[in-house]
C-alpha cells in the first residue's frame, strides 16, 4: 500500500518539554499553539481554576508565550482569535448551563468573556472572522454551530438538511468556510454562512480529518485497521469519487499511534504522542 509521509511542520521548543501538554492546535493562519500546565489533570478531581501557558510557534519559527489566568477546562480545546486572544473550551460540560465552559482571553491572557455551547465538543476551530465553529459528538444532538466570541449563535445545522448528522467526525475551517464529514452517512458537507449548504455523497467511512483543494479532497482516518488510512478523491457534481487509498505516516515512516489531527483548507496537520511536534500533508503541494 502506498505510503505518504507527513512533512515536519512545527515543534514545541525543548525548554517547555517539562510541562504537561493539555492540548495543541494549528490556527487558521498556520500558527501552532500548545496549551501547557505544570501537571496533568487528575481523573475524578475537581476542575479548579489553574494558570496555563500557551506557546505559539509561527510559520517563520518565531516563538510567542502567553500566560492564561484561571483556566477552568480539564480536557480542553484551544484556538486563537484573529486579535491575538485565545479561546479555551471544555469538551465536557458538567451542566448545559455551565457559564464557564468556553473561556475567551485577550492577547494579554486576561479572561474577557465566558459562555456555554453545550456538552460533547468534538471539534472547536476559529475562522478568519473570529467566529468559533463547534462540532459535537453523538452525546449532544446540536450537530455543528458557529458562535461569536461573546456567545451569540450565528449559524446552526438545524434545518440544514445534512443527512444522518449524529456526530461531527471531521471538521475543516478555512477562511470563513467550514467543511464537515458526519456520522452516520459520512457525506462531505460545505458550509458557507451566506449560502445554502452543499452535500456530496461519500463512500469513505469513519474519517477524522478532511482536506479540500479545488476539486480534490483527502480523508484521513477510519475504523479499526484503517485508522492510518489516507484516501484521496475528486469532487464531481454528484458525489465524492475516491481515486487512491494509502497510509499516512510520521516523517520517519512510522505510524503515529495516539494522535490528534486538525484540518485547515488543503492541509491536514497530525500530531503524535508525546504531542510536541506537528507534521502536515498538503493537497496543494
Amino acid at each position: 500500500m502506498q505510503k505518504t509521509a507527513l512533512v515536519p511542520y512545527a515543534h514545541l521548543p525543548r525548554a517547555h518539554h517539562t510541562h504537561h501538554v493539555l492540548t495543541s492546535t494549528v490556527d487558521v493562519f498556520g500558527t501552532a499553539h500548545w496549551l501547557l500546565a505544570d501537571r496533568a489533570p487528575q481523573p475524578g478531581g475537581d476542575a479548579l481554576p489553574f494558570d496555563a501557558l500557551v506557546v505559539s510557534v509561527h510559520p517563520g519559527g518565531d516563538v510567542e508565550l502567553t500566560e492564561l489566568s484561571a483556566v477552568r477546562a480539564r480536557w480542553p480545546h484551544l484556538d486563537r482569535l484573529p486579535d491575538g486572544g485565545f479561546v479555551v473550551a471544555a469538551s465536557r460540560a458538567r451542566r448545559y448551563e455551565d457559564a464557564d465552559q468556553v473561556q475567551v482571553f485577550d492577547a494579554l491572557g486576561r479572561g474577557t468573556s465566558s459562555f456555554s455551547v453545550g456538552d460533547a465538543i468534538e471539534h472547536m476551530l476559529v475562522d478568519e472572522a473570529g467566529h468559533i465553529w463547534v462540532g459535537h459528538f453523538d452525546e449532544n444532538p446540536a450537530g455543528i454551530r458557529r458562535w461569536s466570541p461573546t456567545g451569540h449563535i450565528y449559524w446552526t445545522s438545524d434545518g440544514a438538511s445534512i443527512p444522518g448528522l449524529f456526530d461531527c467526525y471531521a471538521l475543516n475551517v478555512s477562511g470563513t468556510t467550514a467543511w464537515a464529514c458526519t456520522y452516520t452517512d459520512f457525506p462531505l458537507v460545505e458550509i458557507r454562512p451566506d449560502r445554502p449548504v452543499r452535500v456530496w455523497p461519500n463512500q469513505v467511512r469513519g474519517a477524522k480529518a478532511v482536506a479540500i483543494h479545488g476539486e480534490r479532497v483527502a480523508f484521513y482516518g477510519g475504523y479499526g485497521e484503517e485508522v492510518d488510512r489516507l484516501t484521496r478523491g475528486e469532487l464531481t457534481e454528484a458525489s465524492v469519487e475516491p481515486t487512491d487509498v494509502g497510509l499516512l505516516t510520521l516523517p520517519d515512516g512510522h505510524l503515529p499511534g495516539r494522535r490528534r489531527a486538525v484540518s485547515r483548507g488543503s492541509r491536514i496537520y497530525v500530531q503524535a504522542e508525546p504531542f510536541t511536534a506537528w507534521g502536515v500533508v498538503d493537497l496543494s503541494s
